[in-house]
């Protein structure tokens, strides 16, 4: 049997759509500023779907598009003054900076009630002991896809491959919480194959091409493919060859299509969720 698509594209826009509707409601607009240092192209991509999302949503946003040579101090400046202002509820600075940029220091100077993106250490720690108002975007969409398909983590193997801060940590706590039995792999892992078998629901975040195969996952098994790679041909694709983990799946996501629509959206959510915390309704 064929496996059942998981469609982030459709979820995502579910989401908004949820957002836009509690937004409707409120006298007080939630507000996000997004900063960009620098001119990389993918950076404003994605700065520019950000853009778009709110727009959707009905959320309030401001684009800080800075200079490469813009100073550490200059952009430590510029978070202050957003962390000051009520009407801007989330703070996300576009990563990565420019080199000659302390990357730790600016994200610890971001509020952590306006820490959107959920990369400051109070809320890793707030997620840690299972007290996260905001989640990290990623996992927390891959949270809210297994739920609109019905797949319960509860007493379920979980197996990520990937240990970055950004999706294989948090989303391994994540799990833990639903009551899932996790174990976290990575690119260093010995027999890696064996350990994506035992998995129930594999979580690919790796950053590699490739790297599962369709006899690394097992019948029925649900897969989640995190990572945006590019083939050698120039296509866009995950870290599951997605042909052959498609025949032994019971659900998996597509790349593009999948897991990164619900990270955008998930945003959303957040920077609604920051606004209900500074008292906005």
């Amino acid at each position: 049997m064929a496996a059942t698509i998981m469609d982030g594209k459709a979820l995502a826009a579910k989401v908004k759509e949820e957002v836009r509707e509690q937004t409707s409601k409120m006298e007080r607009k939630p507000g996000l500023a997004v900063v960009l240092v620098g001119d990389d192209p993918a950076s404003r991509v994605y700065v520019n779907g950000k853009r778009r999302d709110c727009g959707e949503c009905g959320i309030y946003s401001e684009e800080y598009a800075l200079p490469a040579e813009t100073s550490q101090q200059e952009l430590l400046e510029l978070v202050e003054t957003l962390n000051g202002r009520e009407d801007i509820d989330g703070i996300l600075v576009q990563l990565p900076l420019p080199r000659h940029l302390d990357e730790k220091a600016v994200l610890l100077a971001i509020r952590p009630d306006k820490d959107v993106d959920c990369f400051h250490p109070f809320n890793v720690g707030q997620l840690m002991i299972g007290e996260a108002y905001l989640r990290p975007c990623t996992p927390a969409g891959i949270m809210r896809m297994l739920k609109e398909y019905g797949i319960d983590p509860e007493g379920k193997h979980c197996v990520i491959v990937g240990r970055s801060n950004i999706v294989g940590k948090p989303q391994a706590m994540l799990m833990l919480q639903e009551n899932a039995t996790v174990t976290v792999c990575h690119t260093r892992t010995r027999d890696l194959k064996a350990e994506c078998l035992k998995a129930d629901i594999l979580v690919a975040a790796a950053g590699r091409a490739g790297l599962i195969s369709g006899d690394m996952v097992k019948e029925g098994a649900v897969v989640v493919d995190v990572a945006m790679n590019r083939s050698e041909a120039g296509k866009l694709c995950g870290d599951v060859v997605y042909d052959e983990a498609a025949e032994r799946a019971s659900y998996i996501t597509p790349v593009p299509g999948g897991v990164g629509p619900m990270t955008r959206a998930m945003l959303m959510e957040n920077t609604l969720r920051a606004a209900w915390q500074h008292g906005k309704r």
